[in-house]
């Protein structure tokens, strides 16, 4: 059975990687590392952090003690901005379909869409890195 609300794995991993970043707070963590702690992969994992890395919210330092943090305060990154920075814009919606004829008053689900879509985009801008963050316990 399919959820009815999704997120693509990209910005699922995306929002748990940042979240193990602002538990690890200034100690780099490798990609690999990561990976390992979600059971994700380093290949895919890595993708995802260059584009977080391209939209300024971790940075990446080479090396033997290198690794990835996070290059903003947990405190004010929320999971709108992490989600946004994979997915584009977060914007409410109003049909499934997209079909121009649906408005509110004319989609049988218009009503209901955007109220549920309007409390998902304030509930990511409303939770931010910081109240989220993952510690790793191993």
């Amino acid at each position: 059975m399919n959820g009815a609300v999704s997120f693509s794995e990209a910005a699922s991993l995306a929002i748990h990687a940042t979240a193990i970043l602002a538990g690890a707070g200034d100690d780099p963590l490798t990609a690999g590392r990561m990976a390992e702690i979600l059971g994700a992969s380093e290949a895919h994992l890595a993708k995802v952090l260059a584009r977080l890395s391209r939209a300024g919210l971790v940075a990446a330092t080479r090396g033997p003690h290198g690794g990835f943090r996070l290059s903003v305060d947990a405190s004010e990154v929320t999971l709108r901005d992490v989600y946004e920075a994979m997915e584009g814009k977060l914007e409410t919606q109003h049909c499934l379909a997209g079909l121009p004829l649906c408005n509110k008053s004319r989609c049988p689900l218009g009503e209901l869409l955007e109220k549920v879509s309007t409390e998902i985009v304030e509930g990511l801008a409303a939770i931010t890195l910081h109240e989220l963050r993952l510690v790793d316990k191993r």
